[in-house]
């Protein structure tokens, strides 16, 4: 647990920089490339054609620069970052640096797993639907089936969490799945698809999203290893449905593209699209000089990286509670205990271990 210092040291001197008034985002998303082996329907990215991209000694770079601006916790993702052959040397520079996370959709995970489990705090894999509703989203068959052997295969070296897109197409497959994540002894977090310009327009709005939102803070209160706060599901409703916005801090959160780019405003306002190289860039000074004011009340989209830094709060005791003591003990006592018979029992046709 050598990187647990520095990540505590760097997210104390952001809170206390942030204390004087000054922005600086202490979470990192990075997209290792846009290459996917997937054809998921409401993704844009892996529609786009990478250009050249960053070796391994820029990587480095980038990563150095994202410590000097106070980087905690440093999120890979794509396309599929599993079909870079240097991720293992990439994610051991980051594990060295910061709180390092992965995101995959799991065709590769079951070949891939020993080069990169000890480099890794958390593994996303994503999920979308139970059996052919994942296939189907996902546009390649197999796809729900390589994701299972691949969790199955991973949660025993590293804390693994379902990452789920509801769609208008899965939004009832939303509950089901946190059945499969209990089932299988892993954390499980959802988005709500956001409707990019390059792909096909999935997001769901209107009652049937509200009751399956309600359910899930439900199943969260009563203990289902979702990841996501109740208040997460809180701050949707009440902007979605009640007109009253949750304040947005995008400055918190920063993404950068797969040429080192940084992404301004947020990851979705513009899909992507990367300016200046992190490395050439005085984050400090653009972060305090940026018009943030425009978006903090944007609440167009639902991303955790977003919303939940966004309403956290050091005076609420409870929330402190809820998202970290009683998070981190519940999901420490899953890693170790594994799948819950009873849970297991209790979902017939669901793929168990």
């Amino acid at each position: 647990m050598a990187y647990f210092e520095p990540v505590v040291l760097r997210s104390l001197e952001r809170a206390t920089r942030e204390a004087r008034g000054q922005k600086l985002p202490v979470i990192a998303g990075h997209k290792l490339l846009y290459r996917c082996n997937l054809e998921c329907k409401m993704c844009p990215f892996w529609r786009r054609e990478d250009e050249e991209l960053l070796s391994l000694s820029q990587e480095i770079r980038m990563m150095d620069a994202l410590v000097r601006t106070g980087v905690s916790f440093l999120g890979f993702e794509g396309g599929e970052p599993m079909l870079r052959r240097d991720l293992p040397e990439i994610l051991r520079e980051s594990h060295d640096r910061f709180h390092t996370s992965l995101v995959t959709n799991g065709w590769l995970l079951q070949q891939r797993l020993p080069e990169i489990a000890r480099s890794l705090e958390l593994l996303f894999v994503s999920l979308d639907g139970i059996g052919p509703m994942h296939d189907f989203l996902r546009g390649i068959p197999r796809s729900y089936e390589r994701a299972i052997d691949g969790i199955k295969a991973a949660r025993e070296r590293i804390p693994v969490a379902i990452s789920s897109t509801i769609t208008k197409d899965n939004i009832y497959h939303a509950v089901p799945l946190v059945d499969l994540a209990e089932s299988l002894g892993v954390s499980i977090t959802f988005q709500v698809a956001y409707d990019y310009s390059t792909a096909d327009a999935m997001s769901p709005m209107g009652p049937d999203l509200l009751e399956v939102l309600r359910e899930l803070r439900l199943r969260r209160v009563n203990g289902a290893p979702i990841l996501e706060s109740p208040d997460y599901f809180d701050a949707i409703i009440d902007s979605w449905y009640r007109q009253k916005s949750w304040h947005c801090k995008p400055w918190m959160t920063m993404n950068v593209d797969p040429q080192g780019r940084i992404v301004l405003p947020c990851y979705t306002l513009h899909e992507y699209a990367g300016q200046t190289p992190v490395w050439e860039t005085d984050v400090a000074a653009l972060w305090n000089s940026y018009d943030w004011s425009k978006y903090e009340t944007c609440n167009k989209c639902a991303l955790a990286c977003y919303l939940e830094p966004s309403i956290f709060s050091w005076s609420n005791v409870g929330m402190i509670r809820d998202r970290i003591v009683s998070n981190t003990f519940a999901r420490v006592a899953r890693r170790w205990r594994g799948p819950n018979p009873a849970i297991v029992r209790r979902s017939p046709g669901l793929p168990t271990s």
